[in-house]
C-alpha cells in the first residue's frame, strides 16, 4: 500500500463504513464492493481500526494489527464489528445513527521494538506516534497512536495497557513483554 492516502481513498473508505454501520444496524445486506471500480491502494490488503464516537465519547472500535485482505473489504468489517461486536458497548440502535462519527485509521506494518528494561521501554517510545501492542504470551492489547491524546505520560500508558490485555497494569515493570510499534494515517468524517 502507499506511504499515505489521499483524500480521495479517505472519502470512499469513509463512504464505505458508513454505508456499512448504517445497513449492519439496521439488519440490511452490506453493499457489495466492487473492487475492480477501486484505486489500487484500496484493492491491496492492508490493516486498519475503525473507531465510532457519540458525543466525543468512544461507542466502539475494532481492527486488526495485521493485513490479511483488501483495505476496502478490511474496513467495510470493521465498521460492522465496532457497530455490532466490541464487547465493551451494547451494539448501536439505529437512532444512534445519525449522532455517530467514524474515525479510521490505516496501519502500517507492526515493527519489534527492543529494549532493555522498563526505563528503556519509556525512553524509546513516541508519545503521539507510536501505536502500541504489548503481548504476554498468549495476551495482547494495543493502543492507537490517538491514545496519547488521552494518555500522555507512557508509564500510564504502558499500565493502561496492561490492565487493557488483562494483566497486572505494573505487568510491563515486572517482566519483559514482547513490544511492537506502528503508525497509523487517521482520518475522520
Amino acid at each position: 500500500m502507499a506511504e499515505k492516502l489521499g483524500k480521495p481513498e479517505q472519502e470512499i473508505l469513509l463512504k464505505i463504513a458508513r454505508e456499512a454501520l448504517e445497513k449492519s444496524v439496521k439488519g440490511l445486506p452490506l453493499p457489495e464492493i466492487m473492487f475492480d471500480r477501486l484505486p489500487p491502494d484500496l484493492q491491496q490488503n492492508g490493516a486498519s481500526f475503525v473507531t465510532l464516537t457519540k458525543g466525543g465519547r468512544l461507542r466502539g472500535c475494532i481492527g486488526a494489527l495485521e493485513a490479511y485482505q483488501p483495505l476496502a473489504a478490511d474496513v467495510q468489517e470493521h465498521a460492522v464489528a465496532a457497530a455490532l461486536e466490541d464487547f465493551r458497548f451494547p451494539n448501536v440502535q439505529p437512532h444512534e445513527l445519525t449522532a455517530i462519527q467514524i474515525e479510521i485509521s490505516v496501519l502500517t506494518p507492526r515493527e519489534p521494538l527492543t529494549y532493555e528494561g522498563p526505563a528503556d521501554l519509556v525512553e524509546k517510545l513516541h508519545p503521539g506516534v507510536d501505536g502500541v501492542v504489548l503481548q504476554d504470551g498468549l495476551r495482547k492489547a494495543t493502543f492507537l497512536p490517538q491514545v496519547w491524546e488521552k494518555l500522555p505520560d507512557p508509564e500510564l500508558f504502558l499500565s493502561n495497557l496492561c490492565a487493557k490485555m488483562g494483566a497486572p497494569s505494573d505487568l510491563w515493570q515486572k517482566k519483559p513483554l514482547q513490544v511492537y510499534i506502528y503508525h497509523v494515517q487517521e482520518f475522520h468524517e
